[in-house]
């Protein structure tokens, strides 16, 4: 069987034969879970950015650990084949497609695991690594009235996938990413190896893995940490004509201690127009509440900058809600008449890009391009990054949000495999570009690279965040001095470079085999 996989990838004649040996190749593994052909339309070859698609060998729905640490061993006895773990295809850039190769489509496990634990006081959730966190989220807070601690803003995102990035949203100032909430995960290695681990635990493993772009393992199962779910939330908006105001303002928020703050903070730019996706109306939360440009100071600029905050409180505490909320806006200095805000449950405002989802799919920009850039930045350059690309290149906006707010490296665990900008602060700027087909999608390709290319040419102190790079020197560049670190993890974990081949870190040649190294 070996022997005729290995025909199948060189001879382009045998393609006519795939779907008959799809069964017979689906014993051959023992697989308890099914196996299709890799065509052009299946979802395999394409993803959420639009940008890419190429042809991926077979596209495999494992039922467990067991399928997946098969299928990688079978990969693992071929010269030239390589495993990609796809998660709810949410990859911008053909991260998660692995081509003339498998795909592994990881929302086929997602109810294997699913327990409850109550360890030494604490809690926590196990979930298997293609489960959705829209899902988590729900069950979790449905049956036993807890939740994560860190989230993304947008739930339709697989467990594994999140992890093997970071997972960021407005609460990470507080918890850390989502990689800095997990205790435990299984994995299955580019050796096809099964393993438990933790910070105790094949701990080399586990922080390779958390951010580590899929170059080391699979992950199958997590351990999440959870905390007691408030039943509501207070969601506010603000405005702001000056960016030192709105940084101020954020990094204050973000710095103080639990319980004098708000529960989540984030931040985006918009244009100072009446656009109806760039401008004034992408502001107010209450559709009954209008925008009222009279009250935008006259020296303000092409951008303005609006605060997003949240005050999680219990249906007890409603009588004080108030009171905490006004304290806190009484310390800020947004623009007076500009403040937007809402109550909603707390399932609810988790879901809040899930309900915009919807509406996007119905007017049909969901399924176009989306050439989104994602961005840490240190506090040191965010000025200099406002002043030249929110108020010079984007002025005119970007067809979706621009997102901008700050986080703590301190919440951060310097063990996994995630990089940063130096200091204690940096903000995350995201680009979440919605553009039809056509050349605007190319030129919004070459304004992200425009971007790019002048923060390294200025010298900006930054990092891409869901990075995507074509050349080793660019790769060696974004991880700096962790580069030998990232190196020997994959030397250690996937030495034929058979996983995630879609990052374009590793290539897998037979001639050039990572060697392990002693640590």
């Amino acid at each position: 069987m070996i022997a005729y996989l290995g025909r199948i990838v060189h001879d382009n004649d045998a393609e006519s034969k795939l779907d008959d040996d799809v069964s017979s190749i689906s014993k051959s593994l023992d697989l308890q879970g099914s196996i299709e052909n890799g065509d052009v339309s299946s979802l395999a070859s394409k993803d959420f950015g639009g940008l890419y698609s190429v042809k991926p060998l077979f596209l495999i729905k494992p039922s467990g650990a067991e399928d997946i640490s098969r299928v990688v061993k079978l990969a693992s006895r071929t010269s030239n084949l390589t495993v990609a773990a796809r998660g709810n295809g949410h990859s911008i850039n053909g991260q998660a497609m692995a081509e003339g190769g498998l795909v592994i489509d990881m929302c086929s496990t997602e109810k294997n695991h699913f327990e409850f634990l109550p360890i030494n006081g604490s809690h926590y959730i196990d979930v298997s690594g293609g489960a959705l966190w829209e899902d988590v989220l729900t069950r979790c807070v449905s049956r036993y009235g807890y939740a994560p601690r860190s989230w993304t803003d947008y739930l339709s995102l697989t467990v594994g996938g999140t992890l093997s990035n970071a997972g960021v949203s407005g609460q990470a100032f507080r918890y850390g990413p989502q990689t800095s909430n997990v205790t435990e995960l299984e994995v299955v290695t580019g050796k096809g190896e099964i393993t438990v681990c933790s910070e105790t635990l094949n701990s080399e493993l586990f922080f390779g893995v958390l951010g580590g772009l899929g170059q080391f393992g699979i992950i199958t199962r997590a351990r999440i940490k959870l905390q007691q779910a408030p039943d509501m939330v207070r969601w506010i908006r603000v405005v702001y004509s000056e960016f030192e105001e709105f940084t101020r303002d954020a990094e204050f928020l973000v710095t103080q201690k639990e319980g004098e703050s708000f529960d989540y903070v984030e931040g985006f730019v918009f244009c100072n127009n009446d656009d109806p996706f760039n401008g004034w109306p992408s502001v107010p939360l209450d559709p009954g509440h209008e925008f009222n440009p009279t009250h935008i100071p006259q020296t303000a600029g092409s951008v303005l900058y609006c605060l997003e905050v949240a005050f999680h409180y219990r249906n007890s505490d409603n009588p004080t809600v108030d009171t905490a909320v006004n304290g806190l806006l009484g310390r800020l200095r947004f623009v007076e008449g500009l403040k937007s805000q809402v109550d909603v449950s707390y399932t609810k405002f988790l879901l809040r890009v899930n309900r915009a989802e919807e509406q996007v799919k119905a007017n049909g920009t969901w399924d176009g391009p989306h050439p989104w850039l994602n961005l840490f930045v240190s506090k040191s350059d965010v000025v200099n990054f406002d002043r030249t690309v929110f108020k010079t290149m984007l002025k005119d906006g970007v067809g979706g949000p621009m997102l901008i707010y700050p986080l703590l490296r301190s919440k951060w665990d310097d063990r996994t495999s995630v990089v940063l900008p130096e200091g204690e602060i940096f903000y995350i700027v995201a680009l979440l570009r919605f553009v039809p087909n056509g050349p605007s999608v190319e030129k919004s390709v070459a304004q992200n690279r425009e971007i790019v290319n002048w923060c390294i040419k200025v010298g900006l102190d930054f990092k891409l965040y869901l990075p995507h790079y074509q050349s080793k020197e660019d790769w060696e560049r974004h991880f700096g001095n962790r580069w030998s670190r990232f190196e020997e993890r994959k030397a250690s974990f996937d030495p034929m470079a058979i996983l995630a081949p879609g990052q374009n870190i590793f290539r897998r040649d037979p001639s050039n085999i990572i060697i392990s190294r002693e640590f």
